[in-house]
């Protein structure tokens, strides 16, 4: 299984690389899975996270899960360098799509890991797995309810 996870990490990183190019540098947090470095913003592949005003609930509270994930990654980058192996190509609102990390730590599965993200499987299933044990253990979003985000979009 954990084979199988560095595999994983090793394909992607060498196929952003091949398709893509490297950002680097001290970021601006944008929300739990957007960034900025050096005036370019990066959106992180193959996840998404609940938007800044959205509510959640855990143990019948609410609680704003958008701002949650948005805290976590802001703790967990702590103001250090994060390399981002992006696409070559833009999405629609003009940002890089990457894979991004603070030294060996992949951010976008840590983000997903801890549930504060989900796998966004429109576009990868590359973080299915690291969801699955989220959702296991009740981390972040699934120890209580939420809507996901692309439908919390839609309905908002």
């Amino acid at each position: 299984m954990k084979l199988f996870n560095i595999t994983l990490i090793i394909f992607i990183f060498f196929i952003f690389k091949a398709l893509g190019s490297e950002i680097s540098g001290v970021t601006s947090i944008i929300d739990g899975d957007t960034i900025k470095i050096e005036n370019k913003r990066i959106r992180f592949h193959g996840i998404d996270t609940p938007e800044k005003k959205q509510i959640c609930s855990k143990n019948q509270k609410k609680y704003n899960c958008g701002i949650e994930a948005t805290k976590a990654l802001t703790k967990k980058i702590n103001k250090n360098k994060v390399v981002c192996r992006v696409q070559k190509k833009l999405d629609r609102y003009k940002r890089y799509i990457g894979v991004c990390f603070l030294g060996k730590v992949n951010l976008n599965q840590w983000m997903v890991r801890n549930g504060y993200a989900v796998a966004y499987r429109k576009y990868s299933k590359d973080y299915i797995k690291d969801e699955n044990y989220a959702k296991k253990n009740k981390l972040g979003l699934w120890s209580g309810n939420f809507i996901q985000p692309e439908k919390w979009r839609k309905l908002n």
